[in-house]
């Protein structure tokens, strides 16, 4: 997606001050797009008791965020490279911005998930264009190394000290601020690339058509399917309705290839996922993120439903995940190294498969907020250990001409079965037609199932995709 570097950036040398105030501008950008996508865990509770919902529609206001970020994600980085990566990058940024309000100040449910939507639609058009500036900025080398490395680790933060921040903003100004609080700084990073980013030029380049109707139906077909998951145990929802979703869910899919097969300029082109390892990997990362996604709502659900703990109670309770976190992704990387990629893969698989199964015995045990310790450490090993281990294998054999789909698709992967998993799991899970069960046993229970499916998926790799890494 990145390959096609727009002549904007070409023949210019920034200076390096330049460039670096350009990287914390987009860096900033990255933290509240991270920050958004976990800060609304610990409001949810709140947000439910607000307008009158239950967990199992409250499931939305993730999921709703996640799937139009990832189903629209290849769709942004086609918009950067026709329309100009800097016009893009201010419209995105400035609709992200105006979603957050919109978010912040909803008065009622619907408006709030339409505003998640929104979030989500908006930063699948900032994002790439914001790390393509990155890229084009940086030459090749230590210095572009350094700046990505900055890129990257200002994601993870952004995404754990979600927790903590949103706990702080709950309990001292009110769930709306999860939100609103983001406002003035989106509008500073876009004041910052309209001063600092290097205006687009015009290309000689043959412009290129984009594939609106794949994207569409990229983006349909995990909305409908997560709406039948989700609406399949409300009472109120008509059975057929459901199935309504379900197939029209399929048949977005099955578009989806037709379109692709067609299409002079696929979104993804089909002979991408005639690579096994790739579809493997991909497959598993969805399962794996699915998995991960529910826990952090269940744990949040736990502490604060079942526990009665406050919101900054739960949020300082979940930093022990954060500082996992950190550790994990400064240890991962040595122990790639050393063991393979298919090796970190299936152990962070059984390590997720561990935490659901803490989280499951101690909703039936009634433990306290101590006893999910242990699952908060092997979750950060199962994103740490998984994660990279798939990253590794989903980009492995790529070329100039398929890097960036490769990465881009193993990007949607991740936000898309996230959102999966948060919608089969936890919507399942606390169904009401399903409270005859503990509903933190089937939902730790659905995780588990779909974890063992990811170890034998990915066990069936071809051992030459998921050969060791080489040290640099």
């Amino acid at each position: 997606m990145l390959s096609g570097t727009s002549s904007s950036f070409r023949g210019q040398s920034p200076a390096p001050v330049h460039a670096w105030l350009v990287l914390c501008a987009m860096s900033m950008l990255q933290f509240f797009i991270a920050v958004d996508v976990t800060v609304v865990n610990i409001a949810l509770p709140s947000i439910g008791r607000d307008f009158g919902v239950d967990g199992h529609s409250l499931a939305w206001v993730v999921v709703g965020y996640t799937i139009t970020g990832g189903g629209l994600l290849m769709l942004g980085g086609r918009l950067g490279d026709l329309l100009g990566r800097r016009r893009t990058l201010l419209v995105g940024t400035a609709l992200f911005g105006a979603a957050s309000l919109l978010a912040g100040l909803a008065p009622s449910f619907p408006v709030l998930v339409a505003a998640r939507l929104l979030q989500g639609a908006c930063e699948a058009v900032a994002l790439p264009a914001a790390m393509a500036t990155i890229v084009l900025l940086f030459p090749e080398g230590p210095c572009r190394s350094r700046a990505l490395s900055v890129w990257a680790a200002v994601a993870s933060c952004g995404l754990v000290l979600g927790f903590a921040l949103s706990g702080i903003i709950t309990a001292h100004l009110g769930w709306r601020w999860v939100f609103l609080i983001s406002v003035p700084f989106i509008l500073v990073v876009a004041v910052a690339a309209l001063l600092l980013v290097p205006a687009d030029r015009p290309t000689s380049r043959e412009r290129v058509r984009l594939d609106l109707p794949g994207a569409v139906l990229l983006t349909a077909c995990p909305l409908l399917f997560v709406y039948a998951a989700v609406e399949a145990g409300e009472p109120a929802t008509s059975l057929r309705v459901s199935l309504a979703a379900l197939v029209g869910a399929a048949a977005a899919a099955v578009g989806f290839v037709r379109v692709e097969s067609r299409s002079p300029n696929p979104l993804v082109p089909l002979a991408f996922f005639a690579d096994r390892a790739r579809v493997r990997a991909n497959l598993t990362t969805m399962l794996l993120s699915g998995a991960l996604s529910a826990s952090f709502l269940l744990f949040t659900f736990y502490l604060q439903d079942r526990l009665g703990i406050g919101p900054l109670g739960a949020g300082l309770t979940m930093l022990p995940l954060a500082v996992a976190l950190i550790a994990a992704s400064v240890l991962v990387p040595r122990l790639l190294e050393r063991w393979g990629a298919r090796a970190c893969v299936l152990t962070g698989l059984a390590a997720a498969a561990g935490a659901m199964a803490v989280v499951a015995l101690v909703a039936v045990m009634g433990g306290g907020a101590a006893w999910l310790l242990p699952a908060m450490l092997l979750i950060a090993a199962g994103m740490g250990f998984g994660l990279v281990g798939l990253q590794y294998i989903a980009v492995s054999g790529t070329t100039d001409e398929d890097a960036g789909t490769a990465s881009g698709v193993q990007r949607a992967a991740d936000q898309l079965g996230g959102a999966a998993g948060v919608a089969i799991y936890v919507g399942f899970g606390f169904a009401p037609a399903l409270h005859a069960g503990d509903p933190f046993l089937i939902a730790a229970a659905l995780a588990v199932t779909g974890l063992i499916v990811g170890a034998a998926v990915i066990s069936g790799s071809p051992a030459a995709a998921v050969a060791q890494p080489q040290a640099e």
